[in-house]
This record gives C-alpha cells, structure tokens and sequence, in this order.
C-alpha cells in the first residue's frame, strides 16, 4: 500500500492507494502543534476504521506547511517503517517547470499539474479551491507555467463575518436570485456570484494567454460548489492532488532505479 500525503494550510489528506484505486481517503484540520505519535495514532486508528490493515511500503508528501516536514519524517521514521518521500521540484518528478525561481512552486500546484497531464491533453487551467484559490497552468507543451493566488472563499467570507458585527455566517448556497431580499441571501449572492465571476474572468484571461481552448478543472474540498456557477470549469476533480502525488511516487521511485 501506498500513503500519499498531502498537507495543506487547512487541512491535511492522507490516501491509501494499492497502486490502481484509492482505498481510503481521509482528511484531519492541518496544526503545527502536533506530534509524530499523534499523527501516527490518527493515521492507526484510521487504518482499523477502514479495515485495512497496515501494511505500508511507501510513503510521499506534498505539503505546503514546512514546519510539520520534519514531524512527518518522524512518523515514517518511527511507526510506518519506511521513509517519507518529499515532493518538492519538478526536476524531481520530470515536470517542466517555467516560474521564478522555478522551486517556489508549492508541492501541491506540482501535484496538481501532474494528476491534470496524466488525465487530460494541454493546455490545462487547474482551479484548486483551498484555503487560497490557485489557478495552475499547463502550455500546450505540457510544462508548467505559473498561474494565480487568490484568498480563498472560505478566508475572505470569514474575514467579512469577523470584521462586519452585524453580518451572520452564511451557508456556501448561490442563492436563486442576485438581488438579495434578506441579509442572508445578499451575502450568499456576493459570495458565491462575486466569487464565481473572480474565477471566471481569472480563468478567462489565463485561457487567452495559453492560447485559448484550455481544459479547465477543478480541484479542492469547495469545487464541487462552482461547478455550475463557473460555466469555464468543465470538470471537478476532487481527489487531483492525491492523484498527482501518486504519480509522483512512481517517477520517483524510476529515477533511483
């Protein structure tokens, strides 16, 4: 079995993968302040939940939250029995990369732009809704060009609902109309349609500049949200990072042999 890793800002998935189909996927709030034998524990008890046993003979992480590489490491060290593989540059997993400097690309726009390549032909636009929405983008040529960062939905409402004392929280629903009759459908309508047009004209203008006639996918835990509200995104694909890190493992794995 395989453990893929991928942690982000938010939160933290782990897949188990026996080499052509996801076991399990599970997901746990990313913190700093946790230990190896914490993680381990978590990662135990979800292997028994799902009844599978534990049996791990390679382990890779794309994460973005460098404090916790080294707790990782430990768990491989200490628990797993094998080392925790790092994805860090596309050098490493033969992906071209054009950005300056070329290893600040995060692991996870690495991973995203592999899971995208092996699915679809480039041009590719990858919207990667997470704690940042990221817009990865793959030329013609199949080499990775860069993209944008924007606050993701959750981070910007939240910073409205912090800042503002008389506005609620509000569920992530487009409502059926965007003139809001309430104090709730108004924040759903500027949330979800403002946030809607924000990824369509980004993804608009990131089409022109490849080129035009981009597959453009979606990724991340709120995608699936704007799906019909991006008429761009033809797709969603929830488990593209995991898929990407997966890859990963493999090309890896061939450049040592």
């Amino acid at each position: 079995m395989l453990l893929a890793i991928d942690v982000g800002n938010t939160h933290t998935v782990c897949g188990i993968s026996d080499g052509l189909n996801w076991q399990a996927i599970w997901r746990r709030t990313t913190t700093v302040h946790v230990t190896e034998d914490e993680l381990a524990a978590w990662l135990r008890t979800m292997f028994d939940l799902s009844g599978i046993p534990w049996e791990i003979e390679d382990a890779i992480c794309a994460s973005v939250v460098p404090q916790l590489d080294g707790i990782w490491s430990k768990v491989g060290g200490r628990w797993l029995n094998v080392p925790v593989r790092f994805l860090r540059h596309g050098n490493d997993v033969g992906l071209r990369v054009e950005y300056d400097p070329p290893h600040a690309v995060g692991a996870d726009r690495l991973a995203n732009a592999l899971g995208a390549l092996d699915k679809f032909q480039p041009p590719i636009i990858v919207v990667d809704f997470g704690t940042a929405t990221t817009f990865d983008s793959i030329d013609s040529s199949g080499t990775y060009v860069g993209g944008a960062i924007l606050p993701g939905v959750t981070l910007s409402s939240q910073a409205l609902f912090e800042k503002a004392a008389k506005l609620p929280t509000v569920a992530y629903v487009a409502p059926e109309h965007a003139i809001g009759r309430n104090t709730v459908h108004s924040l759903q309508s500027g949330i979800m349609f403002g946030y809607a047009g924000a990824i369509e004209t980004l993804a608009r203008k990131i089409d022109c500049e490849l080129g035009g006639g981009a597959k453009i996918v979606a990724t991340g835990g709120l995608g699936s949200l704007f799906i019909g509200l991006c008429t761009l995104i033809e797709i969603y694909e929830p488990n593209l990072t995991l898929d990407g890190i997966l890859i990963a493992s493999r090309r890896m794995s061939r450049s040592k042999t």
